[in-house]
C-alpha cells in the first residue's frame, strides 16, 4: 500500500505527459506563428477593446463620414444621421484597414520618406476640407428639404446628438467586427495544427461564414420575426383613440355581422368605425347619398385563409355589396391598414354607392412585413380575389358592380400578384389603383424599365398610357391625345418616397431617377456614392411615414381622389370637380389630424 501511494504521489508531481502527435502539432503551429510574426511589416491585430487603429482606415473613414452627411431623399433627424455616419465611418475604416492589410500581405512596397509625407498630407488636406464642407452644409441642406416638406427647421444644437450617436454606433460596430475577426483567427489557428496554413485558412473562413449565415438567417432572423409578431399581436388587441363599436348593419363587427368586433384587429376596427357619414356626403354632393359599405375580416376571425376569405364574401353578400355601383377589394398593409385618404375619397367620389373590403394577414408593421410577409400577402390577395371574383363573375354583367383592386405600399404587391394571376384572364376587372408601390414590386419595376423613351424613371410613361399610367402630387393622368382602355391601372408615387425608390443596386450603381431631370420633391444637391447612397436610402425607409402628407410615403386625400377619378371614370365627372372635391378632402383631413393630435395619436 505504501509503495502504491508513493508511486501515485510521484506521478502527480511529474509534469503531464502528452502524446507525441499533440506535441508535434503544437510545435508546428508555434513555428508557423513565429514565422508569421517574423515577417517584415507584421503587426499583431489589436484586441477587441484595444485603442489601436489603422491610419489608412481612419483617413478613409473620415471621407465616408463626409459623404454620409450629403442629402438623401428625406430629411434626417439627428439620431438617424448619427447612425448613418457611424456605420458609414466603419465601412470606410474597414475598407481602408482591410485594403492596407492586403497590400502588406502581398509585400507591395509602401511609400517611404518624403514621398509618403507628401501623399499623406495631401490626402489629409483633401479629406479634411471635404469633411469640413459637409459638416458646414449639413444643417443647410437639411433645412432646405424641410422647408420644401413644410417641416420645422433644425439648428446647430443637433450636432451633439449626431456626434454622440455616431461615436457609439461606430464603437459597437468596431467591437463586433473585432470579435468576429478573433473568432475567425481562433478557427484558423485550430485547423493550423494539423493542416497546411492556406488550407486551414480557407476551411476556417468557409466554415465560419457558413456558421454566421446559419446563425443570422436562422436563429436571429426567425427570432426577431417571432418576437415582433408576439409584441405586435398584443398591440392588435388595442384600439386607436376615439374608436367605438359600430351599430350599422353595413359594417363588419356590427349587428347581424358574422365577424366579431373583438376579432377585427386594431386596424380593422378603425376602418369599419370611420369614414364619411351620409350627412357628410350629402353636405358636399347633395341628397341621395348611400351609407358606404365597409367589410373586413381580421386574422383571428377564422382559422384558415380560405375560411377568412369566404367569411369576407359572406359579409359582402349580407350587406348587399354586389348591388352597389363600385366594389373595391383592398389589400391591406402589414398590420391590416387601409389608407383613410384612399377609401374616404372613393366614397365621396361616388356619393356612398360603394363597398370596400379588406382582409388582415399579419400583425407586423409594414417595414417588418415587407421582409417577412411577402408570401402571406401574395397568398391572401390571390385567395380572397379568387373567391370574390368567382362569385362576381357569375352575376349578370349589366347589374353587377364594377370591380376594382386597391393597395397601398405592400398592399400594392398583393394587387400585382392578382393582376398577374390566371384567375383574371377570362373575366377582367375594371381597374386597379396602387399607391407607394415598394421596391419589391416586380411589375412596377418592369414597367419602369420598359418605359417610353424620354420619360423619367420617377414618372414613367408606358405604351403611351393605354393601360397603365403613373402620377404624383401633381395630377398628370389626363394625357391629351392618349387613349385609355376599359381596364385602367394607376400608380401614385412620390419621387421622395424611399419605399418606392430604394433599390439594392443603389449600393453599386447610380439609380436612374437621380440622372437627368429630378422629381420636384428630390433635392438637386443629392449625389450618388457607392455603398453610402444605398445605406442612406435604406435608413430613409423607416422614416418615410413620419413626414407631412404629400411627401415620402404619405399620400394626400386629393392625390388619392384624382387617381380614383381616373380609374373609375364617373359619368359627367370633370377635372374641375376633382380639384374642388380634393380641396374639401384635404381640409377635412387636416381637421382629422388635428383631432388625432389632441387625442394623443
Amino acid at each position: 500500500m505504501t509503495g502504491t501511494a508513493t508511486r501515485a504521489t510521484e506521478s502527480a508531481d511529474r509534469p503531464a505527459q502528452h502524446k507525441p502527435s499533440d506535441r508535434r502539432a503544437r510545435t508546428i503551429a508555434g513555428s508557423r506563428q513565429a514565422r508569421r510574426e517574423a515577417r517584415p511589416g507584421y503587426r499583431r491585430p489589436p484586441g477587441i477593446f484595444e485603442p489601436s487603429f489603422s491610419a489608412v482606415g481612419l483617413v478613409l473613414g473620415a471621407f465616408f463620414i463626409a459623404v454620409s452627411l450629403e442629402p438623401s431623399l428625406l430629411p434626417r433627424i439627428p439620431v438617424v444621421q448619427g447612425v448613418a455616419s457611424g456605420v458609414s465611418f466603419m465601412v470606410g475604416y474597414g475598407l481602408g484597414a482591410g485594403g492596407h492589410a492586403v497590400w502588406n500581405y502581398l509585400h507591395v512596397p509602401n511609400l517611404q520618406g518624403r514621398a509618403r509625407s507628401i501623399v499623406a498630407w495631401t490626402l489629409l488636406g483633401i479629406i479634411g476640407l471635404s469633411l469640413s464642407l459637409s459638416v458646414w452644409r449639413w444643417v443647410g441642406w437639411q433645412n432646405e428639404i424641410r422647408r420644401t416638406f413644410g417641416m420645422e427647421e433644425l439648428d446647430p444644437t443637433a450636432w451633439p446628438v449626431v456626434i454622440g450617436v455616431g461615436a457609439l454606433v461606430a464603437a459597437l460596430v468596431l467591437a463586433v467586427s473585432r470579435s468576429l475577426r478573433a473568432a475567425f483567427r481562433w478557427a484558423e489557428n485550430l485547423l493550423d495544427r494539423w493542416l497546411p496554413r492556406r488550407l486551414a485558412v480557407a476551411l476556417a473562413v468557409a466554415g465560419m461564414l457558413l456558421l454566421l449565415w446559419l446563425l443570422v438567417s436562422g436563429l436571429l432572423v426567425r427570432g426577431f420575426f417571432a418576437g415582433a409578431n408576439a409584441v405586435f399581436s398584443v398591440r392588435d388587441g388595442e384600439d386607436h383613440a376615439g374608436v367605438e363599436q359600430v351599430t350599422s348593419e353595413l359594417r363588419s363587427g356590427g349587428p347581424e355581422s358574422a365577424v366579431a368586433w373583438g376579432e377585427l384587429g386594431r386596424q380593422g376596427r378603425s376602418f369599419v368605425s370611420s369614414g364619411p357619414t351620409v350627412e357628410e356626403l350629402e353636405s358636399y354632393g347633395g341628397d341621395g347619398a348611400l351609407e358606404p359599405i365597409r367589410a373586413y375580416v381580421g386574422l383571428k376571425s377564422a382559422d384558415t385563409l380560405e375560411e377568412r376569405a369566404q367569411l369576407l364574401l359572406d359579409e359582402l353578400v349580407r350587406m348587399g355589396a354586389f348591388d352597389r355601383r363600385v366594389l373595391v377589394l383592398g389589400t391591406t398593409t402589414g398590420t391590416g391598414f387601409l389608407e383613410p385618404n384612399a377609401v374616404d375619397s372613393l366614397e365621396f367620389l361616388h356619393h356612398g354607392d360603394t363597398a370596400i373590403a379588406g382582409l388582415q394577414y399579419s400583425y407586423l408593421p409594414s417595414w417588418i412585413s415587407l421582409l417577412a410577409d411577402q408570401a402571406a400577402v401574395r397568398q391572401t390577395s390571390q385567395v380572397s380575389f379568387r373567391i370574390i371574383h368567382d362569385y362576381w363573375q357569375e352575376l349578370p354583367e349589366d347589374s353587377r358592380p364594377e370591380l376594382y383592386l386597391y393597395g397601398l405600399s405592400l398592399g400594392s404587391f398583393g394587387v400585382e400578384s392578382v393582376l398577374s394571376s390566371i384567375d383574371i384572364i377570362n373575366e377582367p376587372i375594371d381597374g386597379a389603383f396602387m399607391s407607394g408601390p415598394p421596391f419589391v414590386n416586380y411589375l412596377h419595376n418592369e414597367l419602369e424599365r420598359s418605359r417610353d423613351e424620354g420619360s423619367p424613371a420617377w414618372m414613367p410613361v408606358v405604351s403611351d398610357g393605354r393601360t397603365v399610367r403613373f402620377t404624383g402630387e401633381e395630377n398628370i393622368l389626363d394625357q391629351p391625345g392618349a387613349t385609355w382602355g376599359d381596364t385602367r391601372v394607376v400608380y401614385y408615387q412620390h419621387g421622395s418616397d424611399p419605399v418606392v425608390f430604394f433599390t439594392p443596386t443603389a449600393f453599386y450603381r447610380e439609380p436612374e431617377y437621380l440622372q437627368g431631370t429630378r422629381a420636384p420633391d428630390v433635392s438637386p444637391q443629392m449625389n450618388w456614392f457607392p455603398i453610402i447612397t444605398g445605406w442612406q436610402l435604406l435608413l430613409d425607409m423607416p422614416g418615410a411615414g413620419a413626414v407631412p402628407e404629400g411627401f415620402g410615403h404619405m399620400y394626400t386625400a386629393s392625390g388619392n381622389l384624382a387617381a380614383w377619378a381616373a380609374v373609375t371614370d364617373p359619368e359627367g365627372w370633370t377635372a374641375a370637380d376633382t380639384e374642388r372635391l380634393g380641396a374639401v378632402l384635404d381640409e377635412r383631413r387636416e381637421e382629422q389630424l388635428s383631432l388625432l393630435e389632441q387625442l394623443g395619436e
